[in-house]
This record gives C-alpha cells, structure tokens and sequence, in this order.
C-alpha cells in the first residue's frame, strides 16, 4: 500500500491503537512524512525523553488521571520513534523490544510462569535481583555499583548505590549524624582553606552522607529536596507579594529585613 493509500486509511479512522501509531511513525519517518522527524536521530531526541518521563511523574504525583494518560502517550511515542529509527537501521524494530521485554517478564517472575515458591513481595524482589544479576553475570557487589547508571539524577543514583552497598552501612541514624557532622567539619576546614577542588569534594561527601541518612529513616531524598523546593517557593512568594504590598522592590531590600518576614512567615 502506497503512503498516500496508509494515510487517507488513517484518516478515516474514528480510533487509534498501537499499530496505528507505529505506521503514523513509520509515515513521519518516511521521503513522503515530515522533514523534522526525519532529521532525528536517538540523541536528538534524547533530552525529549527525559522530560517526557518527568512529565509522567508530574501527573502522577499531582493524581491527574487526565494529564497521565496524555503524558503516557507522549513517552510511548518516544519509544515507538526510537524503535523506528532502529528498524531503518536494520537493527531491532518495535515487536523485538516487546519480545524482550515479555522475554523478561516471564523469566524474572518464575513464581507466577514457573515452579518457585515465594512468600510475599520482598521475596519476590529479592528473588528478581538474583535473576537480574545471573543474566547481566554481575558476580560482585562492585559490579552491580557499576552498573547503576550514571545519567541518574545523583541524588537518585547515590540512593541506588547505597542500597546495593548495604553490606557497609552505617550501623544506626545516630552514627550517620556523627558522620554528618565530621563531613561538616571538614566542609569548612576546605571552605577556609579556600581550596575550590576540596570544597566540592567534601560538599559531595555530604551530599552522600545525607542519603545515607535517608536510607535510614525510609525518605526517599529526590522527594524530600523537592518538597522542600516546593515550600522554599511558596516562602518567597509570600514574602516578595509582601515586599511588593509596601510599594518596594525585593531585590533592594536588605537581607535581614528579608530574614526577618522569613522567619515570621515560617513560625505562622
């Protein structure tokens, strides 16, 4: 069928499903489709991804069902446009990323597809780990520390790689106070020293340490940094209305006037 002939079809149509996109995308990509979608190429469109995925998060944290599935689709577009450019390629198309992926799923849940026995989700992750580990051959702990993906947000990844460094954790929260205090300390003696190089090392250190502290007491620290962000701007909404309800400017205003609707902003 020519293009023409694909895209009157597509047209007349009063609904859409998977395949339908996967031929829009094959048409876009086409001498016939769209002269942008045809320049891109995986890292064109990489930073497209990212922000995609974060826009799902967005809906999912907001419980916005509506903004969900709109933001969905736009991710699986991402994946369809990916696997297309892959296909032209030669190399792997759409149906080869579901085989894998159903390839996946049914090996990595051998209690539901095989024999195994669990009891309870922790069992069922531990037992994916295992799995997950066999089939990359991760046979180290450093191995499965590599492994994580450095593109994380750092935040995230220092995360990740505490938990799989769990065998040297901290041993309670108040030995990783201790340990927030030394790296402390050593922040200013760098500060003082005014050595750029060593205040950013130790500043990560510090960073480090806080997720640590995370990891021990259950918080997650990309949602509590961003929470905390959320609430910073509220605060100084408030305070700039504030400033601009008296006819002056916020950026000539002093700090310890700022401080000081700060603090009784935050106490009320």
């Amino acid at each position: 069928m020519i293009e023409n002939e694909k895209i009157r079809k597509l047209c007349s149509k009063e609904s859409y499903g998977f395949e339908d996109l996967v031929g829009i995308m094959e048409i876009l990509r086409s001498e016939e489709g769209c002269p942008w979608d045809r320049e891109q190429n995986h890292h064109s469109i990489r930073k497209d991804f990212i922000e995609e995925t974060y826009e799902v998060i967005e809906a999912i944290d907001t419980e916005n069902p509506k903004l969900l599935r709109e933001e969905l689709g736009d991710v699986l577009l991402q994946v369809v446009f990916h696997a297309r450019i892959e296909e032209e390629q030669g190399s792997f198309n759409i149906n080869d990323v579901a085989n894998d992926i159903c390839m996946k799923l049914i090996h990595r849940h051998p209690h539901v597809f095989g024999e195994v026995s669990v009891n309870g989700s922790a069992e069922v992750l531990s037992n994916w780990e295992k799995i997950k580990s066999d089939e990359k051959e991760r046979k180290t702990v450093s191995d499965k520390l590599k492994a994580i993906p450095p593109m994380l947000p750092a935040l995230m990844r220092a995360e990740k790689v505490g938990k799989k460094a769990s065998c040297f954790d901290f041993e309670t929260t108040e030995a990783v106070m201790d340990k927030l205090a030394e790296e402390m300390v050593e922040v200013s003696e760098a500060i003082e020293a005014e050595d750029k190089s060593a205040v950013e090392e130790e500043i990560g250190d510090l960073l480090l340490t806080v997720t640590s502290l995370c990891r021990k007491l259950g918080v997650e620290p990309e949602v509590a940094l961003n929470r905390a962000t959320d609430k910073f701007i509220s605060r100084f909404e408030r305070i700039e209305n504030e400033v601009l309800e008296s006819g002056k400017a916020i950026d000539s205003m002093k700090m310890t006037e700022l401080d000081a609707i700060w603090d009784r902003i935050k106490h009320n």
